[in-house]
This record gives C-alpha cells, sequence and structure tokens, in this order.
C-alpha cells in the first residue's frame, strides 16, 4: 500500500516554535483553522485537561506518583493533547509561551517569597 504524500510523517519538532508550526500545517491540510478560534481551542483544551485528571480521580497521592508503564503513557499522552491545544491557541492569539511562562515565574517569584512560602501551600494572599 503506497502512503499518501500528503500525510507522509513530518519530522518532530524540537521546539516549541517548531511544534506550532507542524500544527498550523495539520490543521491546514485538513482545513481544520476554521474551528480554531482562540475560544474553542480553549475549550478543546479544557475537555482534554478533564480527561488528563479523570486518570487521577480515586487514586492515593501515593498511587499518582507510582503509575504504571501503561497508565504513564496514557497520561503523557493526555498530557500531550493538553500541551497541543495550548500551543494551537497561543498562535492563534499570537502568544509566545516561552516568554509569558518566564514572565509568570517572575510574577510568581514575588507572590512566593521563599521565606514566606517554603514549605506550606497557602495561596500568597494568606502568606
Amino acid at each position: 500500500m503506497s502512503q499518501d504524500p500528503t500525510t507522509a510523517p513530518a519530522t518532530p519538532a524540537t521546539s516549541l516554535q517548531q511544534l506550532a508550526l507542524r500544527l498550523q500545517e495539520f490543521a491546514q491540510q485538513r482545513d481544520w483553522g476554521q474551528f480554531h478560534s482562540p475560544k474553542n481551542l480553549a475549550s478543546a483544551l479544557i475537555v482534554e485537561a478533564g480527561e488528563l485528571l479523570e486518570h487521577f480521580q480515586w487514586l492515593t497521592e501515593e498511587q499518582s506518583r507510582n503509575l504504571s508503564a501503561d497508565k504513564k503513557q496514557a497520561v503523557a499522552h493526555e498530557m500531550a493533547d493538553v500541551l497541543l491545544y495550548l500551543v494551537q491557541m497561543a498562535t492563534a492569539l499570537d502568544v509566545d509561551l516561552i516568554e509569558a511562562a518566564n514572565a509568570k515565574v517572575v510574577i510568581n517569584e514575588q507572590k512566593y517569597p521563599t521565606g514566606q512560602a517554603r514549605g506550606n501551600n497557602r495561596k500568597y494572599s494568606e502568606l
């Protein structure tokens, strides 16, 4: 059976920028861009996050840290789905995820100073 050249496997992405381009190409080949509004992508991201959470429902803390190989693979697939929708949303809104994440870490460092936050799980407003 010959492979359709339009569905030939793409080179794996090694950066968020490459992943974003690969996802854009994937969507363009299927004419899915029309469905990828920020609202729809945010909704899809939440659905996938729920599917990720479902793998941990009813597990103890210890069980959640010691997944079987099969369960870990299923969780990895759901994590990938979350990432893929997040990257697509960032593209749709022209957000540099790495820049945004670095900026958010700085904000969190200010909200949660080490001396006050170390070893507790309270929200910054309760420190």
